[in-house]
């Protein structure tokens, strides 16, 4: 039991710190072939995680947005 609590509390501590940061945890689901593409855009980029190159290709898409007003 006690690891449960621990694992619980670091959960909502990192999620505390997230916050805090301006961002926020965000679980959802893609299909394989978008997941692909994210892991290849993270490696040829050399980006840490998934979550980067997403904000990658949506940083890139508000920019098109944004010149196509």
């Amino acid at each position: 039991m006690q690891k449960t609590t621990n694992s619980t509390a670091h959960t909502r501590q990192y999620r505390q710190r997230l916050r805090a940061s301006g961002g926020e945890e965000v679980l959802f689901q893609l299909p394989r072939e978008t997941i692909a593409l994210l892991d290849q855009l993270k490696e040829s980029q050399g980006l840490r995680n998934r979550s980067q190159a997403l904000m990658q290709l949506i940083e890139k898409g508000r920019a098109t947005a944004q010149q196509m007003t």
